[in-house]
């Protein structure tokens, strides 16, 4: 399948081997899913270049059901848009990214977007590949997972993550009984992903040595599905679930710990021992510290960026910036005065079926009003734990690179002040912005037309809409 390299007006950049080292060598950056960059952006950015696929990506699921009659929940959200777009990676000056649409992986350089090799498989590739030390690691719909030299493309290893060869159809392509639908972790000597689609014929949690292909455990699980990006803590594995709620596992033996609870979604974002995932069937955001079931609290919204003491909340509509801290400090207080709630309205229902206990109903009673206040409190101070709100118009994508929040939308991005929530800048592009990736001082855009889209920093001629730092401070 022929490539098309669309050519631009490439920027006067140095030398390949003296870029910088600040690489993006997994999706959203790390195992966490953080999204975040220390590498600054400049303040203004123009395409330097861009490669097109002659086919868009071809998306697993290509969306949501119209409504739940069920449960009476109309205006779904699409859970399952890890595969909109072919999410790019960045290592040592390359550029790597996975086709849904030509079951390849394509090596592009950096600078100029030439293209430097392309790798087939036999079945669709997904999930941006992880670059790790020197090596491209992946799967396919195939059901196989290859390591690959990330120079050379000269194969290491592969290793069929199911033992059974067995195809079937499978979005108007032949692929595996058994395809790979997560990312490939590799952390620690130790290549983590699944294989499977179907519960009743086994979903595979599998890890893998990293040198040699060979495996070292697996787990089987045979009531939910595995389909999004893996996340990975020093001690625990994140398997996303679909349209269901993510499984926690234990990373040393794959053993499940707990499925927690909330709204599903394949979208997940790992800070510190919490759990951030959705966006649910109405766009919101559930929040589980490592160990609890319950939900510490929910956000309206897409997308999380936690940094600085912050989160960056982005939904359909807006985008906010919490005091993270007091937030979450207010959160335990009012999960620990509600919990305290339910127990004395136990003793309360208990104590109505008694005789002569008007006198201890009447305490309770003062005591859950006094509590119903402290609750009220702490929601008014969860409240005013905004430190900004702006409104955008760019729902489908969120990073953070330096202290600019870049935000994609349908057929534009922009640039945000993450300090003050002022707007930068804006650029076009062509389809749905679905991945955004920062690595040495480049901002590559992803699109749902199979797009990838490489800004820089400006020459004489910027095609985007500037915004002054006078102007940006008058906002």
């Amino acid at each position: 399948m022929k490539k098309y390299l669309l050519p631009m007006a490439v920027l006067a950049l140095v030398p390949l081997g003296t870029l910088s080292a600040a690489d993006w060598p997994t999706y959203q950056g790390d195992f966490a899913r953080s999204g975040v960059s220390q590498d600054p952006l400049p303040r203004r950015v123009v395409e330097a270049w861009a490669w097109q696929s002659p086919q868009p990506p071809q998306p697993a699921w290509q969306g949501e059901a119209k409504w739940d009659g069920w449960n009476k929940v109309y205006d779904l959200k699409a859970r399952q848009t890890f595969d909109r777009a072919f999410h790019a990676v960045v290592a040592d000056g390359r550029v790597y990214f996975g086709s849904s649409a030509d079951d390849q992986i394509h090596c592009l350089d950096a600078v100029t977007g030439r293209e430097l090799w392309t790798f087939f498989t036999e079945g669709p590739v997904r999930f941006a590949p992880s670059i790790v030390d020197g090596r491209a690691y992946f799967g396919s719909d195939d059901g196989v997972v290859y390591c690959i030299d990330a120079v050379t493309a000269k194969v290491l290893w592969q290793q069929r993550a199911v033992d059974i060869d067995r195809r079937i159809p499978g979005n108007g392509r032949v692929i595996s009984n058994w395809p790979v639908r997560t990312s490939v972790i590799v952390q620690n000597g130790t290549v983590y992903t699944t294989a499977g689609m179907f519960p009743s014929e086994g979903v595979h949690i599998v890890a893998l040595d990293a040198e040699t292909g060979s495996i070292k455990w697996r787990q089987v699980q045979k009531d939910l599905p595995a389909q999004g990006y893996l996340l990975a803590s020093s001690t625990r594995l994140y398997v996303p679930a679909g349209r269901n709620n993510p499984v926690v596992c234990d990373i040393n033996d794959g053993k499940r710990l707990q499925v927690v609870e909330g709204a599903g979604g394949t979208y997940a974002l790992l800070t510190g021992d919490m759990l951030v995932f959705g966006p649910g069937k109405t766009g919101q955001l559930g929040a589980v510290e490592d160990g609890q079931k319950d939900q510490l609290a929910t956000f309206q919204g897409n997308h999380m960026i936690v940094s600085r003491g912050r989160s960056y909340l982005h939904s359909d509509t807006e985008l906010t910036a919490l005091d993270r801290t007091r937030y979450l400090d207010l959160a335990r207080q009012r999960n620990d005065l509600s919990g305290e709630q339910g127990r004395l309205a136990k003793q309360l229902r208990d104590l109505a079926k008694k005789k002569d206990s008007e006198a201890e109903q009447q305490q309770l009673k003062e005591k859950l009003a006094d509590l119903g206040q402290k609750i009220d409190a702490a929601s008014e101070g969860m409240r005013n734990c905004v430190l900004w709100r702006t409104e955008s118009r760019w729902p489908l994508s969120l990073v953070l690179a330096g202290d600019t929040l870049v935000l994609g939308g349908d057929g534009e991005i922009a640039g945000i002040n993450a300090e003050r929530g002022t707007l930068r800048w804006t650029h076009k592009v062509k389809g749905g912005v679905y991945g955004l990736t920062v690595a040495d001082g480049m901002l590559l855009v992803s699109t749902d037309e199979g797009g990838i889209h490489c800004l820089r920093a400006p020459e004489a001629h910027a095609s985007v809409v500037p915004v002054s730092d006078r102007e940006e401070l008058q906002r």
